[in-house]
């Protein structure tokens, strides 16, 4: 069970492992690209090109489905990223219930938004942990999990991928532990638990009154996609690689340009500089701070001033 790229590299190699893929759950088709045509997500088109069956409810609590569930007679189901809650009935549907790939060391970080919020938080480890699934949210037992370190260069694009091949890698083993009888579900201790909540669309703004080191995780965080964006006049501009600088000697109004450091141009903060390594401006590809710095010099006097996004 599962939708995005993330789940579909879980799927890709249990089709490799000795054990049969017997069905596949995951979201309805939806619009997607720039021609917002309706198109199958990522784990479809794998279960598709295999052969396999393909469920997608519109609800994981509709009859239908559910009854097709039970009658698949799976010994049991493996979860990766499916983007709803599951009920009790589906979860049970399996002979042996249902594990889940969670991408953070629970208790830590349950929820929708682990990956980015782990960077957000300042955090300097993560990972992966195989869950036996509950009702709750991301509170089943654990059957084991693995820690990865998350480096100043980690960007959110980067962790996304590192911890979608470990969770592939986990769950076959966790699949072959199954089998064998050889797993020690541990419960959790949920006075340690932490959330990660559903990401907002007002998060990725910059903010420039903010801390430079708060923003340097904001753009760190949505690195390549969505990106961090401020305003350059009423036009975004997405900041997709930065670092904390020295601040000023003179003190600058935020958001004011205030240096040149080799490749990158330095950005006064509330607390701080942050030094823009590499930018998009609004319907143009990325490209070095500086290169766009350059293009300003027609469009008045410095300082220039980049505006909070909105």
């Amino acid at each position: 069970m599962g939708t995005p790229e993330y789940a579909a590299v879980s799927l890709r190699r249990l089709l490799e492992s000795p054990h049969r893929v017997r069905a596949v759950v995951t979201r309805p088709d939806k619009p997607r690209g720039r021609g917002r045509n309706i198109e199958p997500g990522p784990v479809r088109r794998v279960a598709e090109e295999a052969g396999i069956e393909v469920l997608a409810p519109a609800s994981a609590r509709d009859e239908t489905f559910l009854q097709r569930l039970h009658s698949l007679r799976a010994d049991l189901g493996v979860v990766v990223a499916y983007g709803r809650i599951l009920p009790a009935a589906a979860l049970a549907a399996p002979r042996l219930g249902c594990i889940n790939a969670h991408a953070s060391l629970l208790p830590e970080l349950r929820g929708a938004a682990p990956i980015e919020r782990s960077i957000l938080a300042g955090l300097t480890r993560t990972g992966v942990t195989i869950m036996q699934m509950n009702e709750g949210l991301d509170e089943g037992d654990i059957l084991f999990a693995s820690e990865v370190a998350i480096l100043d260069e980690t960007t959110g694009g980067s962790l996304r991928e590192q911890l979608a091949g470990l969770s592939a890698q986990m769950l076959v083993e966790a699949v072959d532990r199954v089998a064998s009888g050889s797993v020690h579900p541990v419960a959790q201790d949920n006075a340690r638990a932490t959330f990660a909540p559903p990401l907002r669309r007002e998060e990725t703004a910059i903010r420039w009154g903010e801390d430079a080191h708060a923003l340097w995780l904001r753009v760190r965080a949505f690195a390549p996609r969505p990106g961090a964006f401020a305003l350059d006049g009423r036009a975004r501009l997405k900041i997709l690689e930065a670092r904390v600088a020295a601040p000023a000697a003179t003190p600058a109004a935020p958001g004011t340009i205030i240096a040149q450091s080799g490749a990158a141009i330095v950005v006064a903060c509330g607390t701080g500089a942050l030094a823009l390594h590499t930018v998009q401006p609004e319907g143009k590809r990325a490209m070095a701070a500086r290169d766009w710095a350059l293009g300003l010099r027609d469009r008045g006097d410095p300082p220039h001033v980049l505006h909070d996004g909105i």
